[in-house]
């Protein structure tokens, strides 16, 4: 379950790589894009200029590069050509890319244009929450006190934790021990070492937690088909704290 440093530091350069796409999105307007052309463009960009592999790309049979979930998708959209992103959507991209044999995993939810107050303010809180959780990983600290500073956030500000998917362990393969909750209880759960390498990712959603798989059975849906947002980073368990894998050019650790 733990890496040794030196492969910390292939998946700290895979990290660096996914963190270039997402910097790319960041320069894109997006709207009137299908979220086909979103997967094709970032296909392309780890496949011929980062000459890496998008690792979800077979991966359990998915046939993409990312996902996209827009709005009330909570999470694992399917591109679409058919699928065009709006003025005043909000849309996760999450990417993974394994390069010299290791994988990282990220996403990111962008708004289209101009976003509603209340649409901004769940993505912003979800981006919160996952720097709760970041911010209390150390060694001898608890999987419970990462779930705990996460749930916490996100109650606080009036949403749910989405329970039914979690963050994972991740290295040579996309999904390693141990299941990281985004709830959980204080000083309770599996004792963080170093070297250990782990997503956070959680799910926020605007209404109730309940959420329910489409008939393509990937894509999951808020069942009240209210708002749900996602952020997610890959972290590795350092001597003295945290190191964040994928950090993006200009992202600012928040408190």
């Amino acid at each position: 379950m733990t890496k040794r440093p030196e492969e910390i530091a292939l998946m700290a350069e895979a990290g660096k790589l996914l963190a270039s796409v997402f910097t790319h999105l960041d320069r894109l307007s997006l709207i009137g894009m299908s979220t086909m052309q979103v997967n094709d463009m970032v296909d392309s960009l780890i496949v011929n200029e980062l000459q890496a592999r998008p690792a979800s790309k077979g991966q359990y049979g998915y046939a993409y590069a990312l996902n996209a979930s827009r709005n009330s998708v909570v999470c694992h959209g399917v591109p679409s050509h058919t699928e065009f992103l709006q003025d005043g959507d909000i849309v996760n991209f999450d990417i993974t890319l394994e390069k010299n044999g290791f994988i990282a995993d990220s996403s990111k939810t962008y708004l289209v244009g101009e976003v509603s107050p209340l649409a901004r303010r769940l993505v912003q809180v979800t981006y919160e929450a996952m720097w709760r959780g970041i911010r209390a990983v150390r060694p001898g600290a608890r999987l419970g006190d990462v779930g705990h500073a996460i749930e916490r956030h996100a109650r606080r500000n009036g949403y749910s934790v989405v329970r039914e998917y979690c963050g994972h362990g991740i290295g040579r393969e996309m999904h390693e021990p141990p299941q990281v909750l985004h709830w959980g209880k204080p000083k309770t759960g599996l004792v963080l070492q170093e070297g250990m390498v782990f997503t956070i990712e959680p799910m926020l959603n605007q209404g109730r937690r309940a959420v329910r798989t489409e008939d393509d059975g990937w894509t999951v849906v808020t069942m009240d088909g209210k708002l749900s947002a996602q952020f997610e980073h890959t972290v590795a368990v350092t001597r003295s704290g945290v190191q964040v894998l994928t950090l993006r050019a200009g992202e600012r650790a928040l408190n």
